[in-house]
């Protein structure tokens, strides 16, 4: 083959080339737009909802979504956090009654009932304590808040990081969902937390307005008016 007649075989193959990692780049761009706007629109979303202890409404129940429990089943400090908002607005008269929604999907990991001895220190009624032990992520928590005890109105305790995430999921579930706002700090590793959350978002999006995804784990309906004794089994 002449030199001639290689280069003209070879000109095609490398336009071909050049046009895909064009197309690819151009996904690329079109990718990363897309999950910057659709962070921005869950995030614009739930901060709305966003409310002070003193302007919270009077609700169904007060939600406290799980995080980290030490194997001695002490809180991590950021879930005592959570638990420390969601006692304030207790003690405010803003709900009586308080779901603690985190994994419990082993017998050896348990956060509702370390979130629960916890606010029975603090002086809550057992009875006014709901136990979700099905809680394994914030659309599952939302969702269970509302199928299985029967919740129409809530305050959401998180972090301020993961608060427009929850509120969003909320509000998209048909909740009248608040959210009271522990701080973030230093000692959570907010880099990570922050990086984290974002493919969150996009997730919860993914979630609510797409899928439409019904948790693994339902069960009997257990409405929040009455007793919490029958979820603490």
């Amino acid at each position: 083959m002449t030199q001639t007649a290689i280069q003209t075989k070879i000109k095609p193959q490398r336009s071909l080339l050049k046009k895909l990692l064009q197309t690819a780049l151009a996904l690329c761009i079109l990718a990363t737009v897309a999950v910057f706007a659709i962070c921005a629109y869950v995030a614009h979303t739930g901060e709305k909802y966003l409310v002070t202890a003193e302007k919270a409404p009077a609700v169904d129940a007060i939600l406290i979504l799980g995080a980290r429990v030490y194997t001695d089943g002490t809180p991590s400090p950021l879930l005592q956090d959570r638990l420390d908002y969601g006692y304030t607005l207790y003690a405010a008269g803003k709900a009586d009654r308080i779901i603690v929604s985190g994994d419990h999907g082993r017998k050896e990991y348990d956060e509702v009932n370390a979130m629960k001895n916890y606010l029975l220190k603090k002086g809550v009624p057992q009875e006014h304590i709901f136990l979700d032990h099905a809680g394994f992520n914030t659309y599952d928590s939302l969702y269970r808040a509302k199928e299985i005890f029967q919740v129409n109105t809530l305050i959401v305790c998180t972090q301020e990081f993961h608060m427009p995430r929850a509120l969003y999921i909320a509000r998209q579930l048909g909740l009248e969902a608040y959210g009271y706002a522990a701080p973030d700090k230093a000692a959570y590793h907010m880099a990570y937390n922050n990086f984290r959350e974002k493919l969150a978002q996009v997730k919860a999006f993914l979630e609510t307005d797409v899928l439409h995804r019904k948790p693994k784990y339902l069960g009997n309906v257990i409405p929040i008016q009455g007793s919490g004794l029958p979820t603490q089994v």
